[in-house]
């Protein structure tokens, strides 16, 4: 049997956790001499020392709780033992106190993408089909399925071609507030950076959502819009338009014929696109972490961070987001902030989210999933400060309200729920080229639009699943890599994968999640 090996975050700590495979049975002997009271499972936590009712369990040198008994050491500790603390209050908060030395600027490093009219990048040369309601995702599905078969081989430069499908467009209160989430999400969903600026809609006719209002004019922007010969009928418009109501579409095969002419116009021109050398800078990256573990905080997401600031280093833009995951480390992030009025963005998106969560009758503490605590995660708490660090150590440059998009170089908070899908979609809106998504449990997450890089926390995930993990951040708690090493391994992987030179699993796969908007409003 291996020797036993656990986990301990900071000298403070009164925890650490079990990283051997399996876990560990009780009696088992600890390097340190401790003896196990418990058999306790991989990525759990076991008591260094005898804690009284009312202690605090320390990991990361954060109270992640109090014990709600006495603990023995050797115990194991799981959330079934711990009074989860009350959230931070939201004044008080330190304000841009955290003043690091810049980092050194990372140069030299190149990827190919796509240049587009507006300036932005892409990593993909992709057409998107826009669709302003949830009615015609069958009729454009049909399309879709005649345009992969009979169209895209003739465009060998294009990499497909996707319908932004939904469930939103009508039967909402289009005018309450918060419906401008959905509206501009979808709006910067069909401006993101792989489509080319290539934009064609397909309508109902009698939807709320009417695409002049998705689109309406002086949305896209200079250098994207097509002349008047380009949009046919609909020369006001910057888009192609086909509405499945018009007169002149007489029978099903009807409207599939118009979309299908439509997209070969598109196709044409996004076939003409070759890729070119652009810098690093041009990267705009969302990072999220799913099906998280007790070994996201120490392995997968520790790496990321450093990768991040390598990203930051080299000017680019990088996302983090996930509002419930990180608001147990409020302190920390307003303490990054580059300056007050960021600190102030931060909270205004902590407290618009601890009112949306009151309005539902739920608190922070929904977010842990089953999954998560059979990880080791006993709550939130300990979630949240093993997600945060993923987003390194770099100051946080701006705040990005959902559905925004992001016009900042640097690091970037995107304001998000903490829902994988939700989480995703929104980042696309802001612009994002390039996905990293770190996972302890696993999961088959991807999306159509972008590449996603797929980072396992464990050795035996990245084995197990071998075909749908990209990279194994594993390797840092088998002792076989540092969190350095493995940074630099996925940053050199991105700039491989943003070049086309590399397909993540899930592009190869073909895995891709629906598009889930954020629609905080009444449905009708």
């Amino acid at each position: 049997m291996p020797a036993p090996l656990t986990i301990r975050m900071h000298e403070r700590d009164n925890v650490a956790i079990v990283a051997n495979d399996g876990g560990l049975p009780a009696g088992t002997v600890l390097p340190s001499g401790l003896v196990l009271v418990d058999k306790v499972p991989q990525g759990h936590k076991v008591a260094l020392v005898d804690l009284a009712a009312g202690d605090a369990v320390r990991r990361y040198d954060v109270s992640i709780g109090t014990a709600l008994r006495a603990i023995p050491a050797g115990s194991w500790v799981h959330e079934r033992l711990l009074q989860m603390p009350a959230a931070r209050g939201l004044d008080g908060l330190p304000i841009a106190t955290v003043k690091p030395a810049p980092l050194p600027p990372l140069e030299g490093y190149t990827f190919e993408g796509f240049r587009n009219a507006d300036g932005s990048v892409g990593t993909r040369n992709i057409l998107a089909i826009t669709t302003t309601v949830q009615c015609v995702a069958g009729v454009v599905d049909f399309a879709l399925q005649r345009i992969r078969r009979d169209l895209l081989p003739r465009y060998p430069n294009v990499d497909d071609v996707v319908a932004l499908e939904h469930g939103y467009g009508c039967g909402v209160a289009i005018d309450a507030p918060g419906a401008e989430i959905p509206i501009r999400t979808l709006r910067n969903i069909a401006l993101n950076p792989n489509f080319g600026g290539e934009v064609m809609v397909v309508s109902l006719g009698c939807e709320k959502l009417q695409p002049e209002r998705l689109l309406p004019a002086g949305t896209i922007p200079l250098g994207l819009e097509r002349s008047a010969a380009d949009v046919g009928t609909h020369a006001a418009q910057a888009f192609d338009l086909v509405c499945l109501q018009d007169d002149a579409h007489v029978g099903f095969m009807s409207m599939i014929d118009s979309i299908v002419a439509t997209a070969e116009k598109h196709l044409e021109r996004l076939n003409a696109r070759r890729r070119e050398t652009v810098p690093a800078s041009e990267l705009v990256v969302g990072l999220q972490c799913g099906g998280s573990d007790a070994f996201s905080g120490v392995t997968a997401n520790p790496a990321l961070g450093f990768c991040t600031d390598l990203l930051v280093r080299a000017g680019a833009t990088v996302m983090f987001s996930e509002t419930t995951e990180v608001r147990d480390g409020i302190a920390q992030l307003t303490a990054r902030a580059a300056t007050p009025e960021v600190a102030a963005a931060l909270i205004r998106e902590m407290a618009w989210t601890d009112a949306y969560l009151g309005r539902g009758e739920v608190d922070r503490s929904a977010n842990t999933t089953p999954g998560n605590k059979l990880g080791g995660l006993s709550n939130i708490v300990e979630k949240a400060m093993g997600s945060i660090v993923k987003s390194g150590t770099a100051t946080i440059a701006g705040v990005l309200p959902p559905g925004e998009k992001a016009r900042h170089k640097g690091l970037i908070y995107a304001a998000t729920p903490a829902s994988d899908f939700i989480c995703g979609t929104l980042q696309l809106a802001a612009g994002m080229n390039l996905h990293v998504f770190t996972t302890g449990r696993g999961t088959p997450y991807g999306l159509a639009q972008v590449p996603v890089i797929k980072v396992a926390t464990r050795t035996d995930l990245a084995r197990r699943w071998h075909d749908l993990m990209d990279l194994n951040a594993g390797r840092i708690a088998d002792g076989d890599a540092s969190i350095e090493d493995v940074g630099w391994e996925l940053f050199r992987l991105m700039l491989d994968v943003a070049s086309g030179r590399s397909k993540t699993c899930g592009e190869q796969l073909k895995l891709a999640n629906a598009l889930v908007l954020f629609n905080p409003a009444p449905v009708t």
